[in-house]
């Protein structure tokens, strides 16, 4: 099972102001809003990081039938940068979740899975639209939407 989150960074501009009083104690670690602010761009990290949780959750959430908005619940673990490929792993009960996300000036993109190391996994980034349904004939095992990006990963 693998999970998929896609953040359209401009939308999440638009959307949050992590940067208000309270906000990253509600979703983030204290070892998360460590990276966070020693980061070089902290929005990036904000986004690069609720995306490895998000795509966590939805593996957990659909395993377990856990509807729970926890945030706190879900922790990333360990985080390696390579330019705009990211690896990381996410722990939920004592499960551990390991990530691979892509950074771009745009978006941030992770796909999730248990399986270590990462399974092969097709990726397709493009326009959202939402009147159009036809992306759910080719059988993605997860799909994600955000702003003007849908990404849909294949086993």
């Amino acid at each position: 099972m693998i999970g998929n989150d896609i953040i359209d960074l401009r939308q999440a501009m638009l959307e949050s102001n992590w940067r208000r009083k309270g906000y990253l104690d509600k979703l983030f670690s204290t070892k998360e809003q460590n990276w966070i602010l020693k980061a070089k761009d902290q929005t990036q990290m904000v986004w690069l990081l609720w995306s490895m949780k998000e795509s966590a959750y939805k593996i957990h959430s659909r395993r377990n039938n856990w509807r729970a908005f926890a945030p706190l619940k879900l922790t990333c673990q360990t985080l390696e940068i390579k330019g705009e490929r990211v690896t990381g792993n996410v722990q939920c009960e004592n499960i551990t979740f390991f990530t691979q996300s892509m950074l771009s000036q745009h978006f941030i993109h992770t796909v999730a899975t248990e399986q270590y190391p990462l399974p092969t996994i097709k990726v397709s980034i493009s326009s959202y639209n939402p009147m159009d349904p036809s992306y759910r004939n080719t059988d993605p095992a997860t799909v994600s939407h955000h702003g003007r990006y849908l990404a849909l990963a294949y086993l």
